[in-house]
């Protein structure tokens, strides 16, 4: 496991987060599958108020108080998710969330607490001030946010500054080696690798440190999308994929990212995983399995060195690899 660092954090991010968004059952097959991800190297475990109305939270806590391993873990999650497309970011939703989240997993502080999504609509100031309140009352150590501009985060730095507060310490977004071309649900951030995006080059030039999400692009890498057969899948997830993935240029990326997967002995979302962790950004990425396996070839990934010209042939920027 490779480690980074938050301001703040007592201890090192595994730059790879566990993402619990699958889990459901507090039964001692799910605890052993947490077991495996500790034995790895990743203290750290994503989750959210939203992931199946609370479930991954009760499983976390669930697990958290049967293996009395709570001072070990690094608790991500979060709140004010949009419901039946009422926006939430506001102080009560984010008390009333946050409340809810601590009590399903069974602990008096989270580590790091990010707003689900953004509301334009609502000034920065009562946000960042409900939140400091918040970290002041020890329900938070640290806090941040999930898909919001990069505009927005400014406007909050500045508040938080003239005011004597802290500011958000992490930024959640979409970011992949594959063009995400539509949101897979409404009120999401992609970052955006080609063409230019003035998102990406804030954070190249901020280092503020991001925590991808989809960075596998919902499956897009897995293989089991191709030019032929997106037409025949019918189930939620493979047609939110197709949406969002399933284009020409996104197919060519696949196409390299096998060849180049070939040529180094690794799989195809080894390679996409290492593109973005060897971008300079200060990148954390959440990636989820049921199968341990999968998550210890996320965690390998991160060995991977791929050149200047690897990554600009990837992005089609180039012709050649070499």
């Amino acid at each position: 496991m490779i480690y980074g660092a938050i301001e703040g954090l007592s201890r090192p991010l595994p730059r790879i987060v566990f993402g619990t968004l699958l889990l459901a059952k507090p039964d001692e097959a799910t605890f052993s599958l947490l077991d495996s991800i500790i034995e790895m190297g990743c203290y750290a475990f994503d989750t959210a108020c939203a992931y199946g109305d609370g479930a991954s939270e009760k499983v976390l806590g669930a697990w958290m108080e049967r293996r009395g391993n709570r001072e070990d873990i690094i608790v991500i999650d979060k709140g004010a998710h949009p419901v039946e497309n009422r926006n939430r970011v506001n102080p009560q939703s984010i008390e009333a969330d946050l409340g809810d989240s601590l009590c399903r997993l069974k602990t008096n502080t989270i580590d790091l607490y990010l707003l689900h999504r953004d509301d334009p609509g609502v000034p920065v100031g009562p946000i960042i001030d409900v939140l400091n309140e918040l970290k002041a009352e020890g329900k938070i150590l640290l806090f941040g946010a999930s898909n919001w501009t990069r505009g927005r985060l400014e406007e909050a730095g500045e508040y938080a500054y003239k005011n004597g507060l802290s500011p958000f310490c992490v930024s959640s977004n979409q970011y992949s080696l594959a063009i995400q071309y539509d949101d897979p649900y409404p009120g999401t951030l992609s970052i955006k690798s080609a063409p230019y995006d003035p998102e990406l080059e804030w954070y190249k030039a901020s280092q503020f440190p991001l925590l991808s999400w989809s960075s596998l692009a919902r499956g897009f890498f897995s293989g089991k999308f191709t030019r032929d057969n997106v037409s025949g899948f019918t189930d939620r997830q493979s047609l939110i994929s197709i949406r969002c993935y399933a284009r020409e240029d996104n197919f060519i990326r696949l196409d390299r990212a096998r060849r180049l997967a070939d040529q180094k002995g690794s799989t195809v979302p080894q390679i996409a995983l290492a593109y973005i962790f060897c971008q300079p950004l200060n990148c954390f990425a959440a990636t989820g399995s049921l199968n341990p396996t999968h998550f210890r070839d996320s965690v390998d990934a991160m060995e991977i060195d791929l050149t200047d010209r690897e990554l600009a042939w990837l992005d089609l920027k180039c012709d050649s690899p070499y």
